[in-house]
């Protein structure tokens, strides 16, 4: 946990936008994954545990904003509690770690909000995303699990949001140290990405370093020849020559803040001519935003110069041709870029999206496209100091979406589709850092992953950690 006041000045700067009601935020219970008492890794509530600090199961926070008041609801452990898991400070205790003083047990929360309703109090909550959660809120408010969602608080999704979007320093310090992780997960499965190695092989010895370092990864990780895919969790493949790996990975620290990193390699540590005009058209890509990253530009501009920039090197490569801005204005750049640009970081990899995506990438003076590939773009809002972002730019050679495209008529001004049919066996190639938007300019998070093509060939000649069967 941060210091107590760290949590005591949230709550209040949260009270102070809020204004008046009821800010309830439930904790996370245990998940079970096949039988009661075999448990899923625990993981917290990201906003119950920004505002109460907690990383514990069993617990309710709620803030009394009229009444300036802060309440945690939990249950001490008893003997059969201790027997299995040892002795637990007291709810009291650990409430106090929080600069919390008022607590109860988790059962009289139904009769403290059972009261407020009758004396028609607002309560304020979150949209909730897991099941229990769901059951809990709706015995709680007398709401159907179906209309949850639609009665989820406008007004505190936009004052959380306001508040976690702007990470302070205790935030960055743990950002910075999930990126310095992810270096020595990335440098290690750079290093093992030699022919005849399954890729399973690579991706448990990557979240292995994360467990052994930190905490667990920050989500499935992705790694895999097929980079086509963008999300390709199947680790069966062998690595063969001539191929390239796209590996996303990261790490969450034990204070649930997150790494999101990816870098793609080929297999046996050299780029052949074919994949170096590709890997570098995303790298100009990458660097270029990264250098024109600072407070008071729009991220929707950003993905367009990024798009810009690829397009200028696929047309070099023979892949497009004609008038860029043009190309990039019809959407042609799509149908290799077909996803958005980056996304906010912090306590969640996709920070915040739970409360919904329009409310955490948008803002009053954008709003969503409906175009196919724009339309796709988590991030577009004016940047501020503070911020934290992932630069993600991808090529991807996508056989079903270039026949859909062929065959539709679309963009055949722009593109050659000729030498794209040779591409069809590609994959993709994705390039991913971390970056904090400060005062001036911006700040990419971590020890730097090799990116630059000699970077990286020198590190795959490097012998990484193996685990073999």
């Amino acid at each position: 946990m941060f210091p107590k006041e760290v949590y005591t000045e949230r709550r209040k700067r949260l009270k102070d936008l809020m204004g008046s009601g009821l800010l309830l935020f439930p904790g996370n219970q245990e998940a079970s994954y096949n039988y009661p008492a075999n448990t899923y890794h625990y993981r917290q509530d990201s906003q119950f545990q920004y505002f109460f600090g907690l990383n514990h199961a069993g617990f309710a926070g709620l803030i009394d904003v009229d009444n300036n008041q802060d309440f945690i609801f939990g249950n001490d452990v008893d003997i059969e509690d201790i027997i299995w898991m040892g002795v637990l400070p007291t709810v009291e205790d650990m409430s106090a770690e929080a600069g919390i003083t008022n607590t109860a047990t988790y059962g009289s929360l139904t009769i403290v909000l059972a009261e407020a309703l009758k004396q028609g109090r607002k309560v304020h909550y979150l949209p909730p995303y897991r099941g229990d959660t769901k059951i809990e809120l709706s015995d709680w408010l007398g709401i159907a699990v179906s209309e949850l969602k639609a009665n989820a608080s406008v007004d505190l999704i936009k004052a959380v949001i306001k508040l976690k979007e702007v990470k302070d320093s205790y935030e960055i310090a743990e950002l910075e140290k999930a990126a310095d992780i992810a270096y020595v997960m990335h440098t290690n499965g750079m290093k093992l990405c030699k022919p005849g190695i399954q890729e399973q092989e690579i991706a448990g010895t990557m979240e292995g370093i994360a467990l052994a370092l930190s905490g667990p990864v920050s989500f499935p990780i992705i790694l895999s020849m097929d980079g086509q895919t963008l999300h390709n969790h199947y680790h069966g493949n062998y690595l063969t020559e001539g191929r390239m790996v796209v590996i996303d990975a990261g790490c969450e620290t034990l204070t649930g803040y997150s790494s999101d990193i990816t870098r793609t390699v080929p297999v046996g540590g050299k780029f052949n001519a074919r994949q170096k005009g590709i890997y570098e058209a995303v790298l100009n890509a990458n660097m270029a935003v990264i250098n024109s990253l600072k407070p008071g530009v729009r991220y929707y501009d950003m993905h367009m110069l990024a798009a810009k920039t690829m397009v200028i090197a696929l047309k070099e490569i023979g892949l497009m041709k004609g008038d860029v801005d043009k190309a990039v204005a019809a959407g042609a750049h799509t149908l290799f870029f077909p996803h958005g640009l980056g996304h906010m970081m912090g306590m969640d990899v996709h920070d915040l999206e739970s409360l919904g995506e329009n409310y955490v990438g948008y803002d009053e003076t954008i709003s969503r496209a409906s175009e196919f590939g724009t339309a796709y773009l988590r991030l577009a809002k004016t940047l501020k100091p503070g911020f934290v972002l992932t630069v993600e730019p991808g090529c991807y050679f996508i056989p079903a979406l270039i026949d859909q495209f062929r065959n539709e008529g679309k963009y055949f001004e722009y593109v050659n589709y000729d030498l794209v049919e040779t591409y069809k066996d590609f994959g993709g190639v994705r390039i991913e850092d971390d970056v904090l938007i400060t005062e001036t300019g911006c700040k990419v998070l971590g020890k730097p992953i090799p990116k630059t093509v000699a970077e990286v060939e020198q590190t795959m000649a490097e012998q990484g950690i193996r685990f073999t069967k």
